[in-house]
């Protein structure tokens, strides 16, 4: 691959691999960019890959403009999560106590947002955490949330 198409290949690689994760669910314009996409804040839905019936809702703000448009802006570290039953809760093969179901590219290569589900057999609940990390430095900003499953359902550990 020639050595000036070879960054853009990558770029749109991982723009599509982001693609397939999410669902934006919608968004709101929070600054006006005169050249490029308006910064804001986006809702996108992550069904949970491991639990029937589970899904993420994740608030984060995008960064616009020229640098927003070529996927070079880095996002925010902020992120808000809620996690909804959304049908009957089934967990068709074990899950592991704390794994990580979820990680988005928010910056062009040093930071990532993750979604790591952990199982409290205590209370039989899911509980997700949403934060975002650096290779150099995380952020201690983060969200978590809860959904209760159904005692008659079970939770398979692996």
């Amino acid at each position: 691959m020639p050595r000036l198409t070879r960054p853009f290949a990558l770029l749109f690689a991982a723009a599509l691999a982001t693609a397939a994760g999410a669902e934006e669910i919608g968004s709101v314009d929070t600054v006006f960019k005169f050249i490029g996409p308006d910064h804001k804040i986006v809702v996108e839905a992550y069904d949970d890959p491991g639990v029937n019936g589970v899904t993420c809702y994740i608030s984060r703000a995008k960064t616009g403009g020229i640098k927003g448009a070529f996927g070079l802006a880095e996002d925010k570290s902020e992120a808000s999560i809620a996690c909804r039953q959304v049908g009957p809760i089934s967990i068709p093969k074990p899950i592991r106590e704390q794994e990580e179901i979820f990680s988005e590219r928010i910056s062009l290569v040093f930071k990532r947002l993750r979604i790591v589900r952990m199982v409290d057999p205590k209370r039989h609940a899911l509980v997700y955490l949403t934060y975002s990390d650096r290779v150099i430095e995380g952020s201690p900003q983060n969200s978590v949330t809860a959904v209760a499953v159904d005692r008659a359902v079970p939770i398979p550990l692996r």
